[in-house]
């Protein structure tokens, strides 16, 4: 189990890392990952971003015409992701998300592989408060089935089986559809699959 400073120290690294964090993700060409995404929501509905990072997703969103809210626990991000889109992004950790069905989507790309299991339960239960009823989320992960530091960063790797028993402690919510992919940015530290996976609030 990881020790209960993972997400200072986190945190701490996109603070410090937050220009070539974006220098290496803004312009990769993730538009593939939105189809599936943006085809369960209605033309202008509200996304959350949850997660932004460079706020790239976000622009991507606001450019189709959605109306997106972006947070970010990294003040250093916040600020790239309000810079890139033209929008004030907030400064909120997922523990700190306290709305409620307010969203048709929430987007949370490479964001959740830095929260442990034993917290997924509860940001879990913020994302279903916080989507409308038939609302969807769209995850990601880095392929597998262990916790793990990473330098500085605490990374959660999920599987399809390690999904399954996570979304069984919420009934309120179902999966859509789960595929592996090839993480787009990452060919100088070795090959790496990501599991993407669709989730909906249950309408009842």
């Amino acid at each position: 189990m990881p020790s209960w400073d993972y997400r200072t120290s986190t945190t701490g690294y996109y603070d410090r890392h937050a220009a070539e964090f974006c220098e290496s993700t803004f312009t990769v060409d993730v538009r593939a990952l939105y189809v599936p995404f943006l085809r369960e929501i209605s033309e202008g509905g509200a996304i959350l971003d949850a997660g932004c990072g460079s706020g790239r997703d976000s622009l991507a969103f606001l450019r189709r015409g959605y109306r997106v809210v972006s947070i970010d626990a990294s003040r250093e991000m916040v600020a790239a992701a309000t810079k890139h889109t033209g929008q004030q992004a907030l400064h909120l950790t997922f523990d700190e998300i306290d709305f409620t069905d307010e969203f048709d989507g929430i987007w949370a790309c490479g964001s959740l592989v830095h929260v442990a299991r034993r917290d997924l339960h509860s940001v879990f239960s913020r994302f279903s408060q916080a989507l409308k009823p038939k609302g969807v989320i769209y995850l990601s992960f880095k392929y597998g089935d262990t916790e793990r530091m990473e330098g500085e960063r605490f990374f959660n790797d999920m599987n399809e089986a390690t999904l399954g028993l996570l979304l069984g402690g919420h009934p309120e919510l179902e999966l859509i559809h789960q595929w592996v992919t090839e993480d787009l940015r990452n060919y100088t530290r070795g090959y790496q699959n990501v599991l993407n996976a669709l989730v909906r609030r249950k309408a009842i």
